[in-house]
């Protein structure tokens, strides 16, 4: 029943509503970043090298063997390197898409979390602490005055 009772406020707390939209908005990511890669980044990359391929890429260690119907009795073993590059594309270009968003928000919040910037609304917690703060150094200041 705990179990149960923990995940009630998980999925009450709204923290379960979160992870499901940035798993749908991660998959079409993934998605965008998929296309940009094969079809933006990659042909011009072929082109400069010939018009070699990169998806096709690999070492063949073992020949496929048909027999004379043409008929594929053993298939082909390869290493597929030209795939790994284009999955290492696709990491550099997430991680510095990812790098940038979270950058970029960061700097909304600490923007948001001066209490001094009026362009911004402060949020209620932290204009709170801000004004709780202020009060204690008076308080402070008064009680050294008096000593």
């Amino acid at each position: 029943m705990k179990l149960f009772q923990e995940f009630k406020e998980f999925a009450v707390k709204g923290n379960m509503m979160d992870m499901a939209i940035g798993i749908i908005i991660g998959a079409s990511f993934n998605k965008v970043i998929d296309v940009l890669v094969k079809k933006i980044f990659l042909p011009p990359l072929s082109l400069l090298t010939d018009g070699v391929n990169f998806q096709n890429r690999k070492i063949i260690l073992k020949d496929a063997f048909s027999d004379a119907s043409g008929v594929v009795l053993t298939d082909e073993v390869a290493i597929g390197y030209g795939a790994l590059g284009e999955a290492l594309l696709d990491f550099v270009i997430i991680g510095f898409t990812v790098f940038i968003v979270v950058k970029f928000m960061n700097k909304l919040r600490n923007k948001a979390q001066d209490t001094k910037d009026k362009t911004v609304v402060t949020p209620k917690d932290i204009e709170l602490l801000s004004h709780l703060t202020e009060l204690m150094e008076e308080q402070n200041a008064l009680l050294k005055a008096k000593q």
